[in-house]
C-alpha cells in the first residue's frame, strides 16, 4: 500500500465497527470518518460522558451518523467481556478496530494485576479480539487491527518479569506492549489462515502524533509539547494508517502500515517497516501462550 489518506475511502454504508477508546485522539478521528463515510460505529470507551461527548461532535459534522456507546474498560477483564457480550448482539461486525491504550503512567496494576500498560495495551487487545473472534468469522471479509507504535523497535518481552515486579521504567514497559501488539497481530493473522478463515489480521501505527497519550509525559517533556506538536502528526492525519489497515483495499493479512515520511513520523499511509524481532514466530507463540495463561481467554485457533 502507498500514499493511502482519508480522500481514499469508499462508501461504508452496511458495515459496522467496533473502534476502541474512541472518545479522544486517533479513535476518534477513526470513529469520525467512518461514520461519515456511512458505516456503524461502536465507541468502545470507559466514560460514557466522554464518549456520548464524542459522538454529539461526530453528530455535528455527520447528523446522521449510526453511532452506539459501549462500556469497555481494559483495564478490567470483567469489562472486556461485558463488552463482547454486547458486541456480540449486533448484526455483524465487519472490523474490529484495536485503538485503546496508555502510555507512560506511574506503574500501577490492572483489576486482575497486570502491569498497565501490558494489561491494558496487550491483554485487554488479546482478550477482547479472541472473545470477537466468532462474531468477526459470520461476517464476511472482515478485519482485526491493532495499533502499534514506532516503539515496538525498543520493545522486548519480559518473560520473567511481565508484571514489572522488579523494577519499572514507563517507557520501557510502553516499548513491551507496543512489541506485544505486532507479535499479537503477526501470529493471529498467521493462525487465522492456517484455519482458512476470512479474518485478516492487520497491524499499523499511527507515527509521532499529537495526541492525549502523551498526557503522562514528565513535566518537563509536557511543557515542549505545544512546540514539538508543530512537528507531529495531527491525530487526523495519525489516524490515516488506522484506516488503511480498516478499510483500505490494498491492505493484507500480516501487514503493518504507516505515516510515509522521514523515519515514518508523518504523512500519508504506506507499507510500514517492522523490527527483525517482531518476525521471530517462536517469541510470537510463546506470547500467545502466555496471553490466554493470564486473560484466560482461548482464541481457539
Amino acid at each position: 500500500m502507498k500514499d493511502f489518506t482519508d480522500k481514499n475511502i469508499s462508501m461504508q454504508t452496511g458495515r459496522t465497527f467496533l473502534v476502541t477508546g474512541a472518545n479522544t485522539g486517533l479513535g476518534f478521528e477513526t470513529a469520525k470518518v467512518l461514520a461519515a463515510k456511512g458505516g456503524r460505529v461502536l465507541l468502545g470507551c470507559r466514560s460514557r460522558d466522554r464518549a456520548e461527548a464524542a459522538m454529539d461532535e461526530i453528530l455535528v459534522e455527520t447528523p446522521d451518523a449510526d453511532l452506539a456507546f459501549v462500556p469497555l474498560d481494559q483495564a478490567n477483564l470483567t469489562s472486556v467481556k461485558e463488552a463482547a457480550e454486547i458486541v456480540k448482539q449486533e448484526l455483524r461486525l465487519d472490523v474490529l478496530i484495536n485503538n485503546a491504550g496508555i502510555m507512560g503512567p506511574p506503574r500501577t496494576l490492572t483489576e486482575d494485576g497486570f502491569e498497565s500498560q501490558f494489561g491494558v495495551n496487550h491483554l485487554g487487545t488479546f482478550a477482547l479480539t479472541s472473545l470477537l473472534l466468532p462474531k468477526l468469522e459470520k461476517t464476511k471479509k472482515s478485519r482485526v487491527v491493532i495499533t502499534s507504535s514506532l516503539a515496538h523497535k525498543a520493545g522486548r518481552i519480559n518473560f520473567n518479569d511481565v508484571h514489572a515486579d522488579n523494577g519499572y521504567i514507563a517507557f520501557q514497559r510502553y516499548a513491551m506492549s507496543k512489541f506485544a501488539n505486532i507479535l499479537h497481530a503477526t501470529e493471529l493473522d498467521r493462525r487465522l489462515r492456517s484455519k482458512n478463515s476470512h479474518i485478516r489480521a492487520i497491524c499499523c501505527h499511527p507515527g509521532v502524533a499529537s495526541t492525549e497519550l502523551a498526557r503522562h509525559l514528565p513535566k518537563v517533556a509536557q511543557m515542549f509539547m505545544p512546540v514539538a506538536s508543530l512537528f507531529l502528526n495531527t491525530p487526523a492525519k495519525g489516524a490515516w494508517p488506522t484506516l488503511a489497515a480498516a478499510v483500505g483495499k490494498g491492505a493484507v493479512g500480516g501487514g503493518y502500515y504507516g505515516p510515509s515520511g522521514f523515519g515514518e513520523w508523518m504523512g500519508t499511509a504506506s507499507d510500514a517497516v517492522r523490527s527483525r524481532q517482531s518476525q521471530n514466530p517462536k517469541l510470537a507463540e510463546k506470547l500467545w501462550d502466555l496471553s490466554i495463561e493470564l486473560t484466560g481467554v482461548d482464541p481457539g485457533i
